[in-house]
């Protein structure tokens, strides 16, 4: 499977797949797509780029341990649920924070960081499993 043509797309077909998969996690909060799919989307990429240059190559390239990710994912999921203890509502309740940026109105929102959580925490997660299998694939 690791032909010279598999071998030169890969990174660029992974670029592509990582940007949408951005473009999917920002647009799922109004409409369909969000951190899950996102996520899932991502891993997909570093598995395809783990199978075309090896898994030393994918490991170089996101520099943290894939679980190290999926821990920081867990935490930005879980401190977007408590910023709304400190105002006194229910757990989860949704905060927004909009101020405005060079004449541009600027929305921010837990759900958003809530999004990013659960974006990373499935990229840490399905891409720890995904390198753990192509690891084993090699030996």
């Amino acid at each position: 499977m690791r032909t010279i043509i598999f071998r030169t797309i890969a990174p660029y077909l992974t670029a592509l797949m990582v940007l949408f998969s951005i473009f999917v996690l920002l647009r799922g909060h109004n409409e369909p797509g969000g951190g899950f799919i996102g996520g899932l989307i991502a891993a997909s990429a570093l598995a395809i780029f783990g199978i075309a240059c090896g898994v030393a190559s994918v490991r170089r390239a996101i520099v943290f341990h894939p679980m190290g990710v999926s821990g920081f994912g867990l935490f930005m999921a879980a401190s977007a649920g408590i910023l709304s203890i400190f105002r006194e509502q229910a757990f989860m309740t949704s905060q927004w924070l909009i101020f405005d940026l060079f004449g541009a109105e600027i929305a921010l929102s837990t759900p958003l960081v809530f999004d990013i959580g659960v974006y990373l925490v499935v990229v840490g997660a399905i891409g720890s499993i995904a390198l753990a299998l192509e690891e084993r694939e090699a030996d």
